[in-house]
């Protein structure tokens, strides 16, 4: 028998270097001395030797999180989970056990807000909320609860309010807890929360970090090795691991991230200064204006961009919203966000469908609210697509 024939365990010894990392779809590597040595004394945790614990594409696109936030050296601070919800729920399971308290902001992600209402109290946590941008009431919660955990999200759905980061951060670690901080919605490009004092980030890559609408994604990144390889357990136990392909698109999205950020940034600015002398629209809400209610704490947070994600609330309520959703030709009325093309959607039937209409009221969210993630297009091109939007009966 040839002796040389191919073996399959041996395809990852290549001497060959790619420019770009290879998918390695499989689902087990050829074990070695080192593998076996890994598993008897730190479970795993290290080589690579099954893909729900490591894999060499997920660590690319591991690595590269971790370098945008600035969280690690080559080997990442960050893991990579198979969505953004995956990531927020091992990372809050993985801190917060019976008897601990969380304080969270009011206004969070729908799917977080079940986690934090439902599951985190069924597993004997309490969770008490604060308004995102009240920087006093987080103090007080704080102070007066001592939490193991604090959780916001920088910019808040759809209202587009900021937690003062450094702040929390501030009071957080006055008392012990680890300040967890989802950036999806700012990025990476617009801050960077382990700067200011956050302890864990925690995002839907799904969203602008791959940016091309076709990857459901996660990542959690910290510079604490410990603390992430404490997530990195309950990720491998609660078996919520990225598949080699999606962190492929992952990474190759990530290659075009701040080049196309700084595009949906500017035309984002550019477009909230027009369309607040539309007279369809009653309110503009973009964090970068001056007539912003956090303007002063955008400064500190987002001094160099305020992002891709723009709040309008038309005259008319949410069915002139809705009516003007249906109008669009250019943005698409679609939910999610952070893709190359713009897309809309109406909170009352879509992210806050389950609240009622005075819920939506006192969470901030005024009728005839549009919310625009804003893509590649220009924004002469999305001007002229929402006046006609506005105009046609």
């Amino acid at each position: 028998m040839d002796q040389n024939r191919y073996r399959p365990g041996r395809a990852h010894t290549s001497r060959t270097y790619p420019v770009i990392p290879p998918i390695y779809q499989t689902t087990t590597f050829e074990l070695d001395d080192r593998a076996y040595a890994d598993i008897q004394g730190e479970g795993g945790l290290h080589e690579t030797w099954y893909t729900r614990f490591n894999n060499p594409t997920v660590d690319a696109a591991a690595a590269e999180v971790a370098r945008l936030h600035g969280g690690g050296d080559e080997a990442g601070h960050s893991l990579i989970f198979a969505s953004g919800m995956a990531a927020i729920a091992t990372t809050l399971v993985s801190l917060v056990g019976a008897g601990d308290t969380v304080v969270a902001a009011r206004q969070t992600y729908g799917d977080t807000d079940d986690l934090l209402r439902r599951d985190l109290p069924a597993l004997g946590a309490t969770v008490v909320r604060v308004d995102a941008h009240d920087t006093d009431a987080w103090r007080t919660m704080i102070a007066e609860h001592q939490p193991k955990v604090v959780y916001g999200e920088t910019l808040s759905n759809p209202q587009l309010r900021l937690v003062d980061l450094p702040a929390v951060a501030e009071a957080a670690h006055a008392v012990g807890a680890r300040f967890v901080v989802d950036n999806t919605f700012a990025t990476p490009y617009c801050t960077r929360p382990l700067e200011l004092g956050a302890d864990v980030v925690v995002e839907s890559a799904t969203k602008f970090l791959a940016g091309h609408s076709d990857v459901v994604a996660g990542a959690a990144t910290t510079r604490d090795p410990a603390l992430l390889e404490e997530v990195q357990r309950r990720l491998i136990t609660f078996g919520g691991c990225a598949d080699p392909h999606a962190a492929f698109l992952l990474w190759r999205g990530m290659r075009t991230f701040r080049v196309r950020l700084a595009e949906s940034c500017r035309t984002a600015a550019a477009l909230a200064d027009l369309l607040a002398k539309e007279p369809a629209i009653r309110d503009v809400i973009y964090p970068g204006r001056n007539d912003h209610p956090d303007a002063a704490v955008v400064r500190r947070v987002m001094p160099d961009a305020a992002g891709a994600m723009l709040t309008v609330v038309l005259h008319g309520g949410d069915e002139r919203a809705g009516a003007v959703l249906r109008r669009l030709r250019v943005g698409v009325e679609a939910t999610s966000l952070g893709g190359v093309e713009t897309l809309v959607s109406t909170p009352f039937n879509s992210s806050h469908f389950n609240m009622t209409d005075e819920e939506r009221l006192a969470a901030g969210i005024q009728p005839g609210t549009l919310r625009l993630s804003i893509g590649l297009e220009g924004e002469e091109a999305l001007l002229a697509d929402l006046r006609q939007a506005f105009d046609t009966p």
